[in-house]
């Protein structure tokens, strides 16, 4: 709700700023796995429906186009980046 308020409150002082937020997932990173025990790992991992952690790269893409004129009519959005966690 917080993304969704301040992209209102902003929308009124002119189109130039834009408000959106990115809800990654698990991201397999080398501190992600020294968390985890292989079993947990492999727990988790089967409860994406991707069936893989997703990588920093694709996070960084997903703000890489936010950042862009591509989504210069986007304001307010929530950019979940998860595997498909939040839809099953």
């Amino acid at each position: 709700m917080f993304t969704k308020a301040v992209a209102l409150e902003c929308a009124a002082l002119g189109e130039r700023i834009r408000v959106n937020s990115v809800h990654p997932g698990f991201i397999d990173t080398p501190l992600a796995r020294a968390a985890l025990d292989p079993e947990a790992l492999a727990r988790r991992l089967s409860a994406i429906p991707l069936q893989r952690g997703g990588t920093a790269e694709e996070v960084a893409a997903v703000i890489l186009f936010l950042a862009s004129e591509a989504s210069s009519y986007m304001t307010g959005a929530e950019l979940v980046v998860d595997g498909g966690t939040l839809a099953g």
